[in-house]
């Protein structure tokens, strides 16, 4: 009996034996099942698209404002891979035309240069680089006008000797007079005028301060024609503004520094964009005294036109991308943004009036800035300006 039992107990303990190995078997397997399920399925899907690349050539003035709204783009957008190139408008310009550059979207710091490649393309390439009309067409993404920069004591002068109004024909009667600053009322131990802005055939800034100079001439607002370009009178009248330049700077944020950094011995004038004049007007105040924005008669609108360039090197899938981008752009809290950076948003719907403690335009009235701003004048085609770049390289040309 006791050996039937032992081999009862035996039996029993071998089946529970085949038993555990079996399930610990299975189990040991299953992982394997499911890690192969995983990747047969994985395998099924099909792998991410690549991000579209897109490239985007801008005039410098408004890197930090474009930059900071790429950073918060990307996160929206990891669809969309946009590489930037900040660039002075003029040689931006030339380079689309020449081929050095081809981005997918451009934007000058104005309509100026806009209409100057505009022309120069269609005389090469006998095509038209962007859309005429519609949503594709050249728009402002943000806009600021030309201003002077003046010291206080200095533009209190020129106001006096102008009854009230600074004005061109008051810094060109200033400047010729080789009696200096007592020509119009000023101290002789200012000197001579100095006058600053940039190169015209360099930096849209200049060429800006140019077509105001030449419209003042004509007391024009609009019309100018390549005709009035030659005459001698308005040759002469140019000339003598000029020299009270006493270099023409590419950059209209390197001499508007200087100006800050050396005061009226480096510039008594200097003509800026406003934006540019908002950014470095706290810096200067109680350096040399105050330094103070004055707006012309008539000013212009630099309008930073952004548009999708009609070439052959730009792709539908491109085309799409560059939309959203430039759409994005126009949202009003990318907008809003461009108040703290001293730009005036293109959408009208932006209140420049806000309670913000960052926004320049409540924040720095009793420096000279202003909601309100003179006319603006008209951009003549681009055939007036290359003209305009011309005559003042045959009759300044330094």
């Amino acid at each position: 009996m006791k050996a039937k039992g032992i081999i009862i107990v035996g039996f029993l303990i071998a089946v529970a034996v085949v038993l555990f190995l079996t399930t610990r078997d299975k189990q040991a397997a299953q992982p394997d099942v499911v890690t192969a399920a995983l990747s047969a399925s994985a395998a099924a899907l099909p792998p991410p698209a690549p991000a579209t690349e897109i490239s985007m050539l801008y005039s410098s003035e408004k890197q930090e404002w474009i930059e900071a709204a790429l950073a918060d783009f990307k996160k929206e957008h990891p669809e969309i891979s946009l590489r930037l190139k900040a660039m002075g408008s003029i040689d931006a310009a030339q380079a689309i035309v020449d081929g050095s550059e081809k981005p997918t979207i451009f934007s000058p710091a104005d309509s100026l240069v806009q209409n100057l490649l505009m022309s120069d393309w269609q005389t090469k390439y006998k095509t038209e680089l962007f859309a005429a009309t519609g949503d594709d067409a050249p728009q402002p993404i943000v806009i600021t006008p030309l201003v002077f920069v003046i010291w206080e004591d200095r533009a209190n002068a020129l106001l006096k000797a102008s009854r009230g109004e600074i004005s061109w024909q008051a810094i060109h009667k200033a400047v010729k007079s080789n009696e200096g600053w007592p020509a119009v009322g000023g101290q002789p131990a200012w000197g001579f005028v100095k006058l600053g802005h940039t190169d015209p055939t360099r930096s849209n800034s200049g060429l800006q301060a140019l077509l105001l100079m030449t419209l003042d001439h004509y007391k024009k607002t609009s019309g100018l024609a390549v005709g009035d370009l030659l005459n001698p009178k308005y040759q002469a009248f140019i000339g003598e503004i000029e020299k009270g330049v006493p270099r023409f700077e590419t950059s209209t944020g390197t001499f508007m520094t200087d100006m800050v950094r050396f005061g009226p011995s480096k510039y008594d004038i200097a003509v800026v964009y406003e934006n540019l004049a908002i950014a470095q007007l706290e810096n200067a105040q109680g350096r040399w005294g105050n330094l103070k924005v004055y707006y012309p008669a008539t000013t212009l609108w630099s309008d930073h036109p952004i548009a999708v360039l009609q070439a052959d090197w730009v792709t539908p899938a491109q085309k799409q991308a560059a939309g959203i981008w430039i759409r994005y752009l126009k949202s009003r809290p990318v907008q809003e943004k461009a108040l703290a950076y001293g730009f005036r948003p293109a959408d009208t719907g932006v209140p420049l009036k806000t309670a913000s403690a960052t926004n320049p335009f409540t924040r720095l009235t009793q420096h000279g800035v202003k909601i309100d701003i003179p006319p603006v004048a008209q951009v003549p085609d681009g055939q007036v300006v290359k003209n305009l770049m011309m005559m003042w390289t045959r009759v300044v040309g330094k």
